[in-house]
């Protein structure tokens, strides 16, 4: 990925994404930002991001530090988004001859996460915030809309709340797209991550582009169909070069004599715990979670960074031939954020925040697509 960042003029430039030469861009919102993964996205391909709202004040300073271009934009409001009134930020930011074209973000996805058992997760009361999502929408009415979420939203336990999401839109005058499910090694990131996305379109728009965008990178299989699929990104690149020592994200988990023991006796490049010279008790009878304290493979896309991606004990995340978890940069390398984005918090903190982001490269990709339906 080719980035070039001049933090004087807090301007970011992308070589390798078509930069939007309108004088007068297309803005959004960001709601539920975390980190800024979308709002990157957004910037790289020229949108114009006025306003951003998250909770967490980690995120909140990882994105003040690396994406607030002036005093005033992105406004950034470190609050709660039940707290802070649609109408407001609609009259606030977006009035008179200002207007939002697009709102963006992802509302927090743990109740719909796949990872809860039978009807966990239905009476989520984070499961409202979707709800919350569209009385922005209705306040603010933009061209479209994209909500990105995990693939538990389509299930059955949870279709009250999508259906109320659909009728929403229907009464307030948006066609919504059916979901659908994007995996992002399919668009050129090095991780299988499966999300679904949303889009919303206002009835009077126009919107003349094919939805969802076609992939960009395929398996061996997929590309003898279609020649002009690039071949997935492996992890092998996300390790090619170690981070700067001057990197403030470069470093892991502290990890005890004994972990360090089973990492070195656990086979290079995608072994198991099965191989290693430890076997808990708890395992001899059960053989779930088979990737935890597994080692990623270096010749394949790497695992989905999920919030815990720095831990090891949560899933296939150590380094594929070093004897320790993977750092937060080879972390933020698989959801392709550029090496100068720096995560602020913490290890804990700074991993949540990459777990929760769109990857840039797929977000641009969603972008622009969203971009060159509206233009046309």
């Amino acid at each position: 990925m080719t980035c070039q960042y001049n933090r004087q003029q807090r301007d970011v430039v992308r070589s390798d994404v078509p930069q939007h030469q309108s004088p007068q861009p297309f803005t959004c919102i960001d709601l539920f930002a975390g980190a800024g993964g979308l709002s990157l996205a957004a910037m790289n391909i020229g949108l114009k991001v006025k306003v951003a709202i998250e909770k967490n004040k980690h995120a909140c300073n990882t994105y003040r530090h690396n994406l607030i271009i002036t005093d005033r934009e992105p406004y950034l409001y470190n609050a709660d988004i039940l707290k802070v009134s649609p109408v407001v930020i609609a009259d606030t930011h977006f009035s008179g001859n200002s207007c939002c074209d697009i709102v963006l973000g992802g509302p927090p996805c743990q109740g719909f996460s796949v990872h809860r058992l039978n009807d966990a997760g239905v009476d989520d009361p984070r499961n409202e915030l979707i709800l919350r999502y569209f009385e922005f929408v209705d306040a603010l009415k933009p061209k479209a809309f994209l909500m990105e979420n995990v693939p538990g939203i389509l299930w059955k336990r949870h279709q009250d709340y999508l259906s109320k999401f659909y009728e929403k839109g229907k009464n307030t005058g948006y066609f919504i797209h059916q979901p659908v499910v994007l995996d992002a090694r399919d668009f050129g990131v090095p991780q299988r991550r499966k999300r679904v996305f949303i889009l919303g379109v206002r009835n009077e728009v126009s919107f003349n582009t094919l939805w969802p965008p076609t992939p960009t990178h395929g398996s061996k299989k997929f590309r003898k169909k279609n020649p002009k699929l690039k071949p997935w990104r492996i992890a092998e690149e996300v390790f090619a070069s170690p981070p700067s020592c001057s990197d403030e994200n470069n470093y892991h988990m502290n990890h005890t004599r004994e972990m360090l023991e089973v990492f070195e006796s656990t086979p290079l490049n995608g072994g198991s715990r099965f191989q290693s010279i430890r076997v808990l008790p708890c395992h001899k009878n059960h053989n779930g979670h088979k990737d935890v304290y597994g080692r990623i493979d270096s010749s394949r896309p790497g695992p989905t960074m999920t919030t815990a991606c720095i831990n090891p004990s949560k899933g296939r995340f150590v380094h594929p031939t070093e004897h320790h978890g993977i750092t937060i940069r080879h972390a933020a390398r698989f959801q392709t954020f550029p090496e100068w984005f720096t995560f602020k918090g913490g290890l804990i903190a700074a991993g949540e925040q990459i777990g929760n982001a769109v990857p840039i490269k797929l977000g641009e990709i969603l972008l622009q697509t969203i971009l060159e339906g509206l233009r046309k």
